[in-house]
């Protein structure tokens, strides 16, 4: 009996111990967390004898450079079944994609065989999406930021099985934004997202479009779902092979699902809407050059101003709207979009076509965090801990028989919610809710970057830090909170709210 203790007491500190990614030091600023990695037990390694990389805190798996050989997919715009009715079919797919050339890849995507359309609605609409599942697996529509009622939010709940279909219709009542959509099923979200379920919802309003920002799709206005990826030898997404329980990682990055690409631009102001669409790698963006952008969004609206940056960094499931100027780099410059360590993400082309350059408004937007928000007592304390199967919130993993919280409709709460490290020191998790877009109010007690000083609906909390937030539900319903590292959220580290 006390062998059988003894050994038990091993294993769970051996998993306690393990860590899942970098702790950042003191001396390290918040922006700068990008590289996620992954040290100690991996159950998938030890069950398909290969090892994929994810073996150390500092050493993630590289990717390798873009070669630039492939100019940049721009996703579809999904066109509404008629103006007047604003019916759009959405319909998850199984298929084959030529990611390499000369071989078919089975892949998932939304109309289509491979990722899916822009969705694009406007503030004020009345919308109805018609999802269908036209797999062989079971899935859910989830819309990643967009505030709808919980029964339509495509959560874990509202499971469609192949075959059928579900309709969701709201009325869109929050201003514009860059947001996406993907698969949630319990247990089965990170692969189907790593094999090609996501898209992007553009939200647009009245005071936006007479802003000026650059807004002409595919020629100034890019979206880019940036997601890495490792295939195995015949070229295929064998997820089950790469798997990692605390996130898995690729070697190969897909940007709009093409591999080494590039970006043909012209001599102008772009705008560039990035989403992190990996299942647990984290990117800081920055140009090659050296040079500064401009951020003018976070997940869910415009900051107040734009912000001269050198560099981003988005963790899962984050997404953010950068200005670069391309009528000012030298042309006779490689001019690249890297990752911190000067990985080439996208290269940019730039043809001799000169536009007259857009000017970036001084005001956005109208954005605080109102004194009133300020004071209000903290209501929901939330504590994130643990790695592979072991993650927990507030030491339970999900139950969808149990209710975590419950919340008044309208009402605004303060979450505190905090990342309590291992003995490794920890990991970044990027922390989602569903149904809202929250106000950052403190990072440790202190007001959070201006970049991070606008609407969110994911936020990268590092360990050892306490994050609160101002969250306010506009409708009712159960909606999720939970790790965006797609692993953990699969292995239970999720919650739900009840909002009544």
């Amino acid at each position: 009996m006390k062998l059988k203790i003894c050994m038990t007491v091993l294993i769970v500190t051996a998993l306690l111990m393990g860590g899942c990614s970098a702790s950042k030091s003191d001396s390290e600023t918040r922006n700068d967390h990008s590289n996620m990695s992954h040290k100690g037990m991996d159950m998938d390694e030890s069950k398909s004898g290969m090892e994929n990389g994810h073996m150390s805190h500092t050493n993630p798996l590289a990717l390798k450079d873009s070669t630039g050989e492939n100019e940049l997919a721009i996703p579809s715009v999904l066109e509404p079944e008629n103006a007047e009715d604003l019916v759009y079919t959405i319909k998850a797919q199984e298929g084959t994609t030529e990611i390499f050339k000369g071989y078919k890849t089975e892949t998932y995507g939304y109309n289509g065989s491979f990722l899916g359309p822009v969705i694009r609605i406007k503030q004020g609409q009345t919308v109805k999406f018609r999802t269908m599942n036209e797999m062989s697996k079971t899935t859910t529509f989830h819309w990643h930021g967009l505030e709808l009622p919980g029964g339509g939010d495509g959560g874990p709940h509202e499971r469609i099985e192949p075959g059928k279909s579900r309709n969701v219709e709201f009325t869109v009542n929050q201003q514009a934004s860059t947001l996406w959509f993907h698969p949630h099923p319990e247990g089965e979200t990170s692969e189907q997202v790593y094999k090609g379920l996501a898209g992007l919802i553009y939200v647009e309003d009245e005071k936006t479009n007479n802003l000026g920002l650059p807004n002409d799709y595919g020629v100034n206005d890019f979206p880019l779902v940036f997601q890495d990826r490792q295939f195995d030898d015949q070229k295929q997404l064998n997820y089950q092979l790469f798997r990692n329980e605390d996130g898995t990682i690729g070697n190969t990055l897909l940007v709009n699902g093409t591999i080494n690409p590039k970006l043909t631009v012209r001599k102008e102001l772009v705008r560039l809407r990035l989403l992190n669409g990996s299942n647990a790698r984290n990117f800081t963006f920055k140009l090659n050059t050296g040079e500064t952008f401009q951020q003018i969004a976070t997940d869910g609206g415009f900051l107040n101003t734009s912000l001269t940056m050198n560099e981003i960094t988005l963790t899962p499931g984050e997404r953010a709207e950068i200005l670069v100027d391309f009528s000012k780099p030298d042309t006779s410059t490689d001019l690249a979009l890297i990752n911190e360590d000067g990985t080439i993400l996208l290269p940019f082309k730039m043809n001799n076509e000169q536009i007259s350059r857009n000017n970036i408004p001084e005001i956005l937007n109208d954005f605080t965090v109102t004194n009133e928000e300020k004071s209000l007592p903290v209501t929901k304390r939330l504590e994130l801990f643990g790695m592979g199967a072991m993650v927990t919130i507030n030491g339970k993993q999900f139950d969808m028989n149990r209710i975590d919280f419950t919340q008044k409709q309208g009402e605004t709460e303060i979450w505190e919610i905090y990342n309590k490290p291992d003995m490794m020191g920890g990991m970044t998790h990027p922390f989602h809710i569903h149904g809202t877009q929250f106000k950052i109010v403190s990072i440790n007690g202190n007001e959070p970057p201006k970049n991070e000083q606008g609407w969110k609906d994911t936020v990268s909390i590092e360990p050892d830090e306490t994050i609160t937030l101002a969250v306010k539900f506009n409708h009712k319903g159960i909606y999720m909170y939970h790790c965006h590292l797609l692993e953990h959220e699969d292995n239970g580290m999720m919650g739900q709210v009840k909002v009544e």
